[in-house]
């Protein structure tokens, strides 16, 4: 039997709860380790390709009122230190029950947008449990690295904690060979370069929570994280303009320092006649310094010739308050009623030295200074936004989430331009829910989103896109992108927890988008920035499933799959014609499998994410980049243990997917279709292998 009696997950109310005892036989260590054999839990914890278009778009706009992880009933109060990043810091041992939620209700602490997870810990006057991982991480130039983590949770009377402190190796190192050709195909250049990225991240946790009665709850959470990722880079050019295939070299010592720290907490009181007052802040800092130095020479150990210092440096700061009451103004009706205020501050810095006639400067490396303009700047917003929420349970099957906000903001830019200027927007949304039966729930929302600005934009930065060019200019005019989003989200779970099939079909009408746009001092001096581009729309469908394997005799076998797909178009003013609404490509698409063999403490499987290739183009006012899809195979196997441990081997990259990219460069304008040049790439960061030793004491 794959659940033994008395532990299988239960239906009630659009809620699954999965009692502890459901994963006994996997011997999870932590709480990630449950979550992974829940059928259809990446539902749960979020679309990868969401959160990758939220990430482009800038983040999170404020705090807001939707979270998918919830641990006993509450958000943890946290942009950067919030629930998803505490899952394999939580013991198993810890845990109660599981709940995924796919309904909406006042009662939550959040906006349920899709479906969320709440983790529900054991109640004890005394409790505690240490958890720990150490393993080491091999990568392609036989470098190897180490990386651990250790957490400790519990409860003393009215105090509940979890601390942890965590290690991790971003290094990375690349092999990228690049072939430049000329319109008629002959050979121009080659280009291999080594780049080697020597980062550690370090991270602190703590979540405390004291709750001296069952009217009063404090919640206070911390973190800081540090990494200097300074890097390195060796080009080897072999120049073939002259038919000769000269060799040159080029080398850059790039040291960068890195590091950011947040404090949350919240407050919540509960009334006798159960309404609820809620309260929470965030403070936020986070620092970046980079310098870059480019030295050239014709071979090793001769003279080096430094030919460019960029030296860029930024914080981002965030103070948020946030403040709501709730109370249910029916028996199937609530009401939360509040406030948000924000504080958002971005300090940039950007010096450029070349070898020019004139003066050195130490400051700018020894070269001569450029003046750039815009290059230093200290943009702020203070953003106030009042909101409603009215949850309606129409009957035993259906359910109206409406809510209303209304944002007022204002920015303001100081430094080398100074500019303010003011926003307010009105943002509606409506969520209905309707229950066909336990297994079977059709989703329908629409929204108005409004996206986060990236400050940095507003100022002259580093150009990471474009090796030929080394800047790029900052736009204080820049407004928030604005979109509708229309979903339809049908959910079916089969019986006896046997799997999950979601489709969801999407569209969004997209105002003011952002992209590059000509700014130009002549003709004969091409020159392009960030700005809005005009409007667009994208449309998809997204089908996912997680099915357990028992019709072929292998009920603990979990196979999930995803396919993407999706189409876009925006008519650019800067190329002269229609194309995608960066970044919703074509789609994506996914397999994975887990096989539990519990007798003998043996799980393995496997994990693999790729695009669908083409049309994932990006547009300059002189070029134009075509990116390949990225790929990933990562392979598993896990064994329960000597000492009651669980040790962990796994391939990252099994394939040592190569990044290909083919960029055309055009004599004037892109649309005028003079082609100057091609470059075609190829880069690697190979076989990754991974070795943990993990276990709760």
């Amino acid at each position: 039997m794959f659940a033994q009696s008395g532990s299988e997950p239960v239906t009630d109310d659009s809620t699954i709860t999965y009692p502890s005892s459901y994963f006994s036989q996997f011997a999870p260590v932590s709480v990630r380790d449950m979550l992974d054999r829940i059928p259809g839990i990446d539902l749960a914890l979020g679309n990868q390709n969401d959160a990758r278009v939220e990430r482009f778009l800038g983040g999170t706009r404020g705090l807001g009122g939707s979270s998918q992880i919830l641990i006993d009933g509450k958000r943890l109060a946290g942009k950067e230190n919030e629930a998803r990043n505490q899952l394999s810091r939580i013991a198993a041992a810890e845990v109660q029950y599981i709940e995924i939620v796919r309904g909406t209700s006042s009662e939550l602490d959040v906006q349920n947008s899709g479906q969320l997870i709440n983790i529900v810990l054991r109640e004890a006057q005394t409790r505690s449990s240490l958890s720990a991982e150490v393993g080491v991480r091999r990568f392609q130039d036989s470098s190897i690295k180490p990386e651990g983590t250790f957490s400790m949770t519990g409860q003393r009377g009215a105090l509940s904690y979890q601390i942890s402190a965590n290690t991790s190796p971003g290094y990375r190192i690349e092999d990228t060979f690049e072939l430049s050709l000329n319109p008629d195909l002959s050979f121009n250049e080659t280009v291999e370069l080594e780049r080697i990225i020597e980062r550690t991240n370090y991270n602190f946790n703590s979540n405390l929570t004291y709750e001296p009665s069952s009217e009063n709850r404090f919640a206070l959470n911390l973190l800081y994280r540090e990494q200097d990722p300074p890097t390195k880079l060796l080009r080897t050019f072999t120049d073939f303009s002259s038919g000769l295939g000269s060799i040159s070299f080029e080398r850059e010592d790039n040291p960068s320092k890195a590091n950011n720290w947040e404090i949350g907490g919240d407050y919540e009181h509960i009334f006798g006649n159960g309404a609820k007052y809620k309260f929470l802040f965030i403070v936020n800092d986070r620092k970046q310094d980079t310098t870059r130095e480019r030295f050239e020479f014709l071979s090793p150990g001769d003279f080096e010739f430094k030919n460019l210092f960029i030296d860029n440096g930024s914080r981002y700061r965030e103070k948020i308050l946030r403040t709501s009451y709730t109370q249910n103004v029916t028996p199937a009706q609530g009401l939360e009623l509040g406030l948000e205020v924000a504080q958002t501050t971005q300090d940039s810095s950007l010096r450029l030295g070349l070898p020019l006639v004139g003066e050195g400067s130490l400051d700018f490396g020894g070269l001569v200074p450029v003046d750039l303009p815009n290059a230093f700047a200290s943009v702020e917003e203070i953003r106030y936004e009042a909101f409603a929420i009215h949850n309606w349970r129409i009957n035993a099957r259906m359910s109206l989430e409406s809510s209303l906000i209304a944002e007022y903001s204002r920015i303001e830019q100081t430094g080398d331009v100074d500019n303010a200027r003011h926003f307010d927007f009105l943002k509606p949304k409506v969520d209905f829910r309707y229950d066909i039966n336990n297994s079977f729930q059709m989703h329908l929302t629409a929204e108005k989103f409004v996206s986060q600005l990236r400050f940095a934009d507003f100022s002259a930065a580093t150009n990471l896109m474009d090796e030929d060019q080394d800047t790029i200019a900052g736009n204080p005019e820049l407004v928030q992108e604005e979109s509708w989003r229309y979903n339809v989200n049908l959910d079916y779970r089969l019986p006896n927890d046997g799997g999950v099939v979601n489709l969801r079909l999407f569209y969004l009408d997209v105002e003011n988008h952002i992209g590059r746009i000509d700014i130009s001092p002549s003709p004969t001096q091409l020159k392009s920035t960030n700005g809005n581009v005009g409007d667009g729309s994208v449309s998809g469908l997204n089908l996912n499933t997680s099915i357990r394997l028992g019709m072929v005799g292998l009920p603990s076998a979990l196979l999930t799959a995803g396919f993407l797909v999706q189409n876009s178009r925006i008519d650019d003013a800067l190329i002269g014609k229609m194309r995608k609404v960066v970044p919703y490509d074509r789609g994506s698409f996914n397999f994975g499998f887990r096989h539990d063999m519990s007798g003998s403490g043996i799980n393995y499987g496997f994990n693999y994410r790729s695009g669908i290739d083409g049309n994932r183009p990006l547009y300059d006012i002189d070029n134009v980049l075509f990116m390949g899809s990225p790929s990933n195979l990562t392979v598993f196997a896990e064994k329960q243990g000597f000492a009651g441990l669980t040790y962990r081997f796994e391939a990252i990259n099994v394939f040592n997917y190569k990044q290909k990219q083919e960029r055309r460069r055009f004599s004037g304008y892109l649309r005028d279709d003079v082609l100057k040049e091609i470059e075609r790439f190829s880069t690697t960061d190979g076989v990754r292998l991974t070795f943990k030793v993990r276990g709760t004491f």
